[in-house]
This record gives C-alpha cells, structure tokens and sequence, in this order.
C-alpha cells in the first residue's frame, strides 16, 4: 500500500491534565477512563485509529510526578519506556494551569525528534484573551528548552475543537509503514483490564476525597452465562486498610451498591449485554508499597527503588 503511514505517539504530562480525555476525543470512544482526578491512568493504553492512508496508535500514559510509594516509581518507568519505544511525543499542557517545573523536567526526558508537539488541552476552560496569553507562555516555553521543532496546537477534547487538524498533522509526521495492528480495532486494551480501570473509575469517583489513590480492582471470573444474554464478572477491589474497607462499603452497604451500580451502567455500554456484576472488598495492607503484591495485581515489570 503505497505512502501508507503508521506509528506510536506517546502522549505524556503531568496529572491530570488532559491525557486521557485526548486520546479518547482522538480514537473516537471512550477506550480510557477519565477522571477530574489526578493519577487516574495506571496502565499504558494504546487506542488505535485507523484510516485509508494512516495508522496512528496513541498511548495514554500515567501522568509523571515525583514518586512517593513503589507504585509511583512503576508508573514513571512506564512514561519513560513508552517514551523511548514511540516514534513520536506529544505533551499535554492545559490551558487552566500555569507552566512549571514539571511540565520541564517532562520535556527534558525527550529526545528532540520524539516531541513533535505541545498540546494546549482543555481551551474550553478559558476565554480567548487567556488562551492567547497561554499560546505566547508555551511559545517561550519551547524557545527555553530548545523545542523549536514541536508544533504548538491548541485543543478541546471535550468539544472536539481542532482534535481533527491534531490528528492529521500527527499522521503526516509518521514514518511510512504498512498497518501494525489489525484495522478493525480500537484499542489493543485487554477486555479484562477494560472492566477493572471501569470498577475502579466509579470508586474513584463516588470515594476521591476519602480514598484519593488507595483503590486497585482485580478481576476474579468473568464470561457470558448460558445463553448469552447475561455476561457475569466477580471483582475484587482492594484497598490498604481496615478502615477504608469500612469506607468503601459504607452504612448498610450504601456505598458498594453505588459503586456497583455505577459501574455496572458503564461495563454494558462497553460490552453491549445486560452484566451482572458483583463487587468483593479485600484488604491488601499497603499494596502500593509491596513489590510482590504490585507484581500480582499486574505491574510485572522490576520495581525501581
């Protein structure tokens, strides 16, 4: 297939600010949960956008921050590897927020070919005489770190405003390359994993004050009943301590059932069948800071100190 282009794109950033949001606005469905939370992302996942001339995959990364437990370490080591393993880098700075250390230290990470682009997110959050300030900010931004080869383009992903000139200026910029991934898909996140970010989407959002970043959901069975007309899963959302157990599931089991009820919604708009979903609280002491528990509930990779 002749100048057919395909390529990765990381996209990085601090937390929250706007990642996740983007790459759902591009792909064109929600393949990553969202949260106005920061430390939403935990996983790297690759939503795929096809196209007659172009593959671009795009990996929504967790947001890069200054480590305090062993699975904040995992998550920076997975921002850099899908950094290092992508043909192209887009940073998200939002224009609500002012440019800071962070936003540098991210971009000092990046080879210079890799960051094609600074993404202005979340334009629709101020008004135009604010975004030109902001647009003049990032300029010198870029003119301080040497960035003068990354495009600076503003954008809504929650009104779509200029994520289709985004797109097309990042399949321009890929390298010439038949498809990697089968055409048909959007995304190459596993259903499994789908379903637990799902769970855990609902808790973060019903218990963020409570349980900011305490919460990891696994999945115990999952599959379509006789029938096929019902599709069942068992999950198991782990907190660190006795007393966020008691949290989570509330007076009388008020909270679970909301949890449930929340995420059951979201789980059949995913799966397109009626779910039945039941919901187990385990306490799994201080799993954030426990290499062999982070390895069980699926960060397999070496821990860094």
């Amino acid at each position: 297939m002749g100048n057919f282009k395909a390529g990765f794109v990381a996209i990085v950033g601090r937390p929250n600010t706007g990642k996740s949001s983007l790459v759902n606005a591009l792909v064109g469905s929600k393949i990553v949960i969202t949260s106005h939370h920061p430390n939403t992302t935990r996983n790297p996942i690759r939503g795929i956008i096809n196209r007659d001339n172009y593959q671009v995959i795009v990996v929504d990364t967790p947001g890069m921050h200054k480590p305090k437990t062993a699975l904040g370490n995992r998550l920076n080591s997975m921002v850099n590897e899908n950094i290092d393993s992508t043909d192209l880098v887009l940073l998200c700075l939002p224009a609500d927020e002012e440019i800071g250390a962070g936003d540098e230290y991210i971009a000092k990470q990046i080879k210079g070919n890799q960051l094609h682009f600074l993404v202005v997110t979340k334009i629709d959050t101020v008004s135009k005489s604010q975004l030109a300030k902001k647009l003049t900010q990032v300029n010198n931004f870029a003119n301080k770190l040497n960035l003068a080869k990354a495009e600076i383009v503003p954008v809504s992903a929650k009104n779509l405003d200029q994520t289709d000139l985004l797109l097309d200026l990042i399949s321009k910029a890929l390298p010439e390359s038949s498809a990697l991934y089968p055409t048909d898909i959007n995304t190459d996140q596993a259903q499994e994993l789908m379903v637990a970010d799902l769970i855990r989407e609902a808790a973060i959002e019903q218990l963020y004050e409570e349980l900011p970043h305490s919460v990891m959901v696994t999945i115990e069975e999952m599959g379509e009943r006789l029938g096929g007309k019902i599709f069942d899963i068992t999950a198991v959302l782990h907190v660190e301590r006795d007393s966020q157990k008691g949290i989570i599931i509330g007076p009388q089991g008020v909270k679970l059932k909301e949890i449930g009820s929340r995420a059951r919604k979201s789980i059949e708009q995913f799966i397109g069948m009626q779910v039945f979903l039941q919901i187990h609280v385990k306490v799994s002491k201080e799993w954030q800071k426990d290499p062999k528990l982070l390895a069980r509930l699926g960060f397999t990779e070496v821990l860094s100190d």
